[in-house]
């Protein structure tokens, strides 16, 4: 898997590899038929492609060609425009052609190994927005003895190693590889690599070899297929098409049917009068025949539109996110973005949400605010009672004016830690040395003491920062020393050595030799790794310093332990030997090195405890209790933290034993499925609780129960649970906990996180929500949804969400019943045509209708539509329970829809027929012809569809009142214009209907018959409306009979509910049993010093200082 480069003859190399690569999905040769190719993949679409080539046979053809052609051109251009347009924004046509030496000055166009550039010591700044999200400038630096070669040409020429690395992947933080020159062999790690993509800031040249290039560079290695989420929605529009299918084929068989037996009865001995079309001699051929001609007059039924309009709705209401100024936030001039068009309504559906705990909930935000030192513990303020006081925006700061570096921005509050260091005690002074010395951190100073800090991660910068301003200011770093004023005392160390941090090793170190030459390992970590690596005679000092975390942590605060430990000089000869062995190794890098760590960290010195990084139950408790999630209301919360697989079985047993204790008889429904359903994938249904329970898992714990055989057994103690709290767990944990909720419940699942640990999770939940807080932006470059505050979730889910969910039901709701009302006319009119394929309607009419009579419509509701204001739908969250449990728009609501259509269908064919059934006008002149009956039954259509349209609207605007009558106003001027004298001397062909609307509708029999026709179809539904509203009114309508319509109910009450209606969000968010599932990583940042208890949806948990 590795492979060599020789840097001897790369002159010879060039022009040779192409680094050339395309992002985009077309170009301009291809975007037609590729375009058409993914859009006739679409049913609807090739269904009428089918028709249209269909319509071309001239014995089954029963409609002129454009009634087909004109909707579905239309369709493909819209879809087509929409395609290119997300093409050009998503994706960029990228085409570099590389060389070397190559002179970077803003971006890396493949993944170079650093060798020199302008920076003292080789150092380069880069940005790898692009790569993982981050803003924060990083730091790369070249090899010793490859940064000498600077930019003189004649040198890099004249330069001869070779490179062997590991084949191309798409690990963005690793690279593995080893440079050999002149016989001497050095390691090459990812800290001597710039990715393509990312920025280089601040150096004005560096020069580099390319290692990988084109489609072999780890950004496009990592450009593979996002997965393509679909809502619930769509998956049951694509089954209801196909149900729609059936019954058009369905009806199509009962009019061919009934066409073989008329003309076996009747037609046959009517060829004189009405012959057969040529090629017919039998009445089954003729059937067949009417089968497929049936097919394409019936072809309205398959709606072709409606992707596109859901398309268009989806686009519309997903610049209301963009454009809601109540989730802006202006401090860092964020504001909320859809980054996806195709979810707003599964936002409206959420049963589950999945939220990384401390950097979503508590904004990641870092401060130093106590520490345990020798047994002794700083921070608390005390008066001179001594009894502490709460320390708040009044408390006196710590003047640190006394040092000329110290941050200004920094507080802290215990004058005794400031003295314990100004007097030289020996143990504080330890240990903000090691604060100061180990750590990735890099120092800019573009002004003398005007000191910045470019940290990683939140937790380094603040834990540096506290040193700084106690007197230990880290002010440079090389690849070799490190420089830190002590008490205005410049000292350089040498940095022999980095011992890194990882998600196993939960700790780094550094080995340093000090200016009096003294060896000394210096270690922070997780206080439970590094209470194992303690020499035994800290065991007292251990114990004191547990008391002091417990307590920290208690107030919710995370903590880390600090170590050190003095080295021999021949012990670590020996080993740094044995490291650049291991650090130079192609194979099992990384083993070795863990094996030498191991063995170098063993029997160290606490150098105490300060309030950062730690992850244990008391702070993933206190955060759970002081966001609300947990509270004392609760009936119990379970641990679970077995150490086996048998003992975590067991905890959950226990758990759901006293949940519901009749879920472990026979005779309990899901445990008869589970027998029953050994193979087949099993759903789980909703089981209540006995009371309401939460619960705490550890990550070791969770690991035994994602296994095969108890996956089930925590899949159903969680969802009675109203709250899970996941602590320690990995990235890839967090979406294992996602999709075992999306594997065995029949729910839509949210997740939200901030950082790149959560990116995982967020692709896997059916939404996924980013929040571009302190850990970068990965989260929302990968997310679907994205703002800068956690509270503004609850806009989103039951504003935008429930508003979206409404709107689209109502839209599928009336589309599939406007167009059941329309062709089902067909049908009926079928049984007094001699079943001939004649169609009801004029041509022109049937080519219009879904287009321009009944589009805008439509529209304006779907996209203005509310049920109650946005105040109301976050002051009343049990309006969002309906989305939930799917209520709005399901299979039944569907059969509903339907039935109202075929029923509205007998009376749009039935009153026309029997009004214009041997009807003369009053002037005496026949009227009872099939024109008239035509333009009469499309009248009534689109007046009954339009008054639909209008009781099914709740808010009404300008726009919808246009839409509606600017619709109704177009129809009739469209109908007198083409059923004009003169449109018929111009295409007579085409517009056949000459005078009947003037004929017909000018006839008062006419308007009395369209009346009666809009009563009997509107009066139904108006009356079961009214009845439904009081026998078994929905959420919306308590709402608005009991407090719209008494605002004095309102006002007395509002304030006492306000805080009552937030806390119980999550449980209508999971109504029951759902549950708001928290994932805490397993290497988390600091939260603070207290946390105040606040609802849970009122604001974030404040952190005091």
């Amino acid at each position: 898997s590795y492979g060599g480069l020789s840097l001897s003859g790369w002159w010879q190399g060039l022009g040779q590899n192409n680094n050339s690569i395309k992002t985009s999905k077309y170009n301009f040769f291809t975007f037609l038929p590729l375009n058409l190719f993914e859009q006739f993949q679409r049913i609807a679409n090739a269904y009428f492609l089918f028709l249209l080539i269909l319509q071309l046979i001239p014995q089954i053809s029963s409609l002129a060609w454009f009634t087909t052609v004109v909707p579905l051109v239309l369709v493909l251009a819209v879809s087509g425009v929409k395609d290119a347009i997300d093409d050009f924004v998503r994706y960029e046509f990228l085409t570099f052609t590389l060389a070397f030496p190559f002179c970077l000055s803003v971006y890396a166009q493949a993944d170079l190994l650093l060798l020199s550039s302008s920076e003292p010591h080789s150092l380069t700044y880069i940005e790898t927005a692009e790569l993982d999200g981050e803003t924060n400038l990083k730091v790369k630096q070249a090899l010793t003895v490859t940064a000498e070669l600077g930019e003189d040409l004649q040198k890099l020429t004249e330069f001869n190693g070779e490179v062997r690395c590991e084949a191309p992947n798409n690990k963005l933080d690793k690279f593995t590889g080893t440079l050999t020159l002149r016989g001497e062999k050095y390691a090459l790690d990812n800290e001597k690599m710039l990715l393509r993509g990312c920025t280089i800031r601040n150096t004005e040249w560096c020069f580099g070899l390319v290692i990988y290039a084109g489609p072999d560079t780890k950004l496009m290695q990592n450009s593979g297929k996002t997965t393509f989420k679909r809502t619930s929605i769509d998956r049951l529009m694509n089954v209801l098409v196909l149900v729609i299918f059936a019954f058009l084929g369905l009806m199509c068989l009962i009019l061919a049917i009934g066409n073989g037996i008329w003309e076996h009865d009747k037609g046959y001995y009517f060829q004189v009068y009405l012959p057969w079309a040529e090629g017919v001699n039998s009445a089954s051929y003729s059937g067949f025949l009417m089968f497929w001609s049936y097919v394409i007059i019936l072809n309205t039924v398959v709606p072709i539109s409606l992707y596109v309009s859901v398309e268009i709705i989806r686009l519309g209401n997903s610049f209301y996110i963009d454009w809601d100024r109540k989730m802006y936030y202006p401090l860092n001039d964020t504001p909320a973005q859809a980054r996806t068009t195709t979810l707003n309504e599964e936002l409206g559906q959420i049963r589950y949400i999945f939220s990384d705990k401390t950097g979503t909930l508590t904004q990641n935000i870092m401060c130093f605010n106590k520490c345990s030192i020798n047994g002794k513990s700083y921070g608390d303020v005390y008066d001179m009672s001594g009894q502490r006081i709460e320390i708040n925006e009044h408390t006196e700061k710590v003047d640190f004016s006394y040092n000329p570096l110290a941050d200004p921005k920094f507080a802290f509050y215990d004058r005794s830690l400031v003295e314990a260091v100004r007097l030289n005690d020996v143990p504080a002074h330890r240990f903000f040395r090691l604060l100061s010395l180990c750590h990735t951190v890099m120092p800019e100073e573009k002004k003398e003491g005007n000191l910045v800090y470019q940290a990683q991660s939140p937790d380094e910068g603040a834990l540096v920062t506290a040193a700084r301003n106690f007197g230990f200011v880290f002010r440079a770093r090389t690849p070799e020393t490190i420089t830190v004023v002590e008490m205005g005392e410049t000292k350089i160390y040498k940095l022999l050595a980095i011992l890194d941090f990882n998600n196993v090793r939960k700790r780094m170190s550094v080995i340093v030799r000090s200016p009096e030459g003294d060896l000394t390992l210096y270690c922070k970590g997780a206080d439970t790794i590094l209470y194992e690596l303690l020499h035994p005679s800290c065991n007292s000092l251990k114990e004191e310093t547990t008391e002091h975390l417990n307590e920290f942590a208690g107030e919710g605060l995370r903590t880390l332990v600090v170590a050190y430990k003095s080295l021999e000089e021949d012990y670590f000869q020996d080993w740094i030997r044995r490291h650049h062995e291991a650090s130079t190794a192609l194979e099992g890098r990384e083993e070795k090195l863990s094996e030498l760590y191991e063995e170098i960290e063993k029997d160290l010195m606490v150098g105490n405890s300060g309030n950062l990084a730690r992850c244990d139950f008391e702070t993933a408790m206190n955060i759970g209790y002081s966001c609300n999630l947990l509270n004392d209301d609760m009936e119990d919360v379970f641990v679970i933290e077995g150490s086996t697989s048998d003992d975590v079985l067991n905890e959950l047993r226990n758990a759901r034993k006293k949940m519901k204790p009749d879920s472990f008889l026979d005779s309990d429904e899901i445990n008869i499925q589970f027998e029953k359903s050994s193979k087949k994938q099993i759903i789980i249904p909703d089981e209540q609780a006995n009371g309401v329970y939460g619960l705490v898992i550890t990550g070791h714990s969770l690991a035994y129960a994602l296994e095969g055989n108890l996956e089930l057994e925590l899949v159903r103690t969680a969802c009675m649970c109203k709250v899970v709290i996941c602590c320690r767990v990995t990235p890839l944990q967090k979406a294992q906990v996602v999709e075992l909720v999306k594997k065995y419940k029949k729910a839509v699942t949210l997740a939200i996180g901030d950082g790149a640990n959560d990116v995982s999770m967020i692709k896997t939940a059916h939404i996924g929500v980013g929040i571009s807080g302190q850990e970068g932006m990965q989260a929302v470059l990968s997310s679907d949804f994205s703002f800068a505050q956690f509270r503004y979730l609850q806009r989103l889910l039951l504003v935008h969400g429930r508003w979206s969910y409404i709107r689209m039901c109502k839209f599928l709701k009336y589309f599939f019943y406007k167009n059941f009302a329309f062709t089902l006319v067909h049908f009926w009119y079928g049984f007094f045509s001699g079943f001939s394929a004649q169609t009801v309607y004029d041509e022109w009419f049937i080519t219009l209708y879904n287009l321009v009579y009944t589009s805008l419509p439509v529209l304006g509701m779907s996209l203005f539509d509310q049920d109650v204001d946005d105040r109301w739908s976050m002051l009343f969250p049990q309006l969002y329970v309906p989305g939930q449990q799917n209520l709005y728009f399901n299979k039944v609501v569907f059969v509903k829809c339907m039935l109202q259509g075929i029923y509205s269908s007998l009376i749009l064919f039935f009153i026309p027929y029997g009004a214009m059934y041997n009807t003369v006008r009053s002037d005496g002149k026949a009227i009872a012809d099939y024109q008239s009956f035509a333009l009469m039954a499309q009248t009534c259509l689109l007046i009954v569809v339009s008054v639909q349209i209008g009781l099914d609207t709740s808010y009404w605007t300008v726009v919808n009142q246009f839409f509606i009558w600017g619709s109704l106003s177009v129809y009739f001027a469209i109908t007198f214009t083409m059923y004009s004298d003169g449109m018929y001397l111009i295409f007579t062909a085409s517009f056949p209907f000459i005078g009947t609307a003037r004929n017909t509708l000018s006839q008062p029999n006419v308007w009395l018959a369209i009346f009666l026709s809009i009563a009997l179809c509107v009066l139904p539904v108006v009356g079961f409306r009214f009845l439904k509203a009081q026998l078994k009114p929905t959420p919306s309508d308590k709402v608005r009979r009991n407090y719209l319509i008494k605002p004095e109910i309102l006002l007395s009450m509002a304030w006492a509910r306000w805080g009552a209606a937030l806390h119980r969000l999550g449980s209508a968010w999971s109504v029951s049993p759902g549950a708001a599932i928290h994932l805490q990583p397993h290497s988390e940042k600091v939260l603070g010093s207290r946390l105040i208890r606040c609802p849970h949806w009122s604001r974030k948990p404040t952190t005091c200082k």
